[in-house]
């Protein structure tokens, strides 16, 4: 068995034993560092809690050895770079591991932030923004894996497409006054399924080298996994532009006379 499987059956064998002591410990009781500005989530509320629990050792480690935010911003952007290299250099299990700690980066610098009491405008911009820088990456290192072939190149592009419309259509309904955080395929689906669909892609072209949509290099789970991607996205961007128009006056009220 390869090490990042074995890896990731051990780590959701620990998050299934974990889920029953938090909901014994946390029953009832909301965590006081959720951020109002995240979206919903599409396994459900309890279970981003439990894992924000889950990762409550790290999180005060963290704290404790005096670790910023800007910190785990650059920590993303590097895991983003390095799940790139990764997935260009045809280890799309390490590409799978790297976007999934990225991923872990982004949740901790927010909390972190809220728990010293520093949460800012300029933290928030930060944020949103190496997170694209990140995501960027590792899309650039899919496309040059997959650039033999025009058609999974395609989904690559419209899954990174789509990933900045998502997020832009959001902010710049927020900017006009209409928050919107409907929608699936957020940054947590994307990278989740971005990773597992790594992890899982070497071994599952090694047992299926003749699955039709593949290459002689794999892809019989990434590619599926940029269909969703892109498909997912895209639909996303789409109801949130037609959502937030929809909220938006026609004509705007004339400006009062001085």
């Amino acid at each position: 068995m390869r090490p990042e499987i074995t890896v990731l059956i051990v780590g959701l064998g620990i998050g299934v034993v974990t889920m029953p002591v938090y909901a014994a410990v946390r029953r009832g009781r909301r965590d006081p560092l959720a951020s109002p500005e995240r979206g919903s989530f599409v396994l459900g509320s309890w279970m981003r809690d439990w894992f924000y629990w889950f990762l409550g050792p790290l999180e005060r480690t963290s704290l404790m050895v005096g670790l910023e935010p800007l910190f785990f911003n650059l920590t993303g952007v590097a895991c983003g770079a390095l799940g790139g290299v990764a997935f260009a250099l045809g280890y799309p299990g390490l590409g799978g591991w790297a976007v999934l700690a990225g991923g872990v980066a982004d949740i901790l610098d927010g909390r972190i932030a809220r728990t010293q009491g520093i949460a800012s405008r300029r933290g928030a911009f930060l944020d949103s923004t190496l997170d694209r820088f990140a995501e960027l990456a590792a899309y650039v290192g899919l496309a040059v894996r997959f650039a033999g072939s025009s058609w999974v190149l395609t989904l690559v592009v419209a899954g990174q497409g789509g990933s900045l419309l998502v997020s832009y259509a959001r902010a710049r309904g927020e900017s006009l006054g209409v928050l919107c955080k409907l929608g699936v395929m957020q940054r947590a689906e994307r990278l989740i399924l971005l990773g597992i669909g790594g992890i899982l892609d070497a071994t599952a072209s090694a047992v299926w080298p003749a699955a039709p949509w593949s290459d002689r290099d794999g892809g019989v789970v990434l590619v599926p996994v940029l269909a969703l991607i892109a498909l997912g996205t895209l639909g996303t961007a789409v109801f949130r532009t037609v959502w937030i128009a929809r909220r938006l006056p026609r004509v705007d009220p004339p400006a009062p006379s001085l």
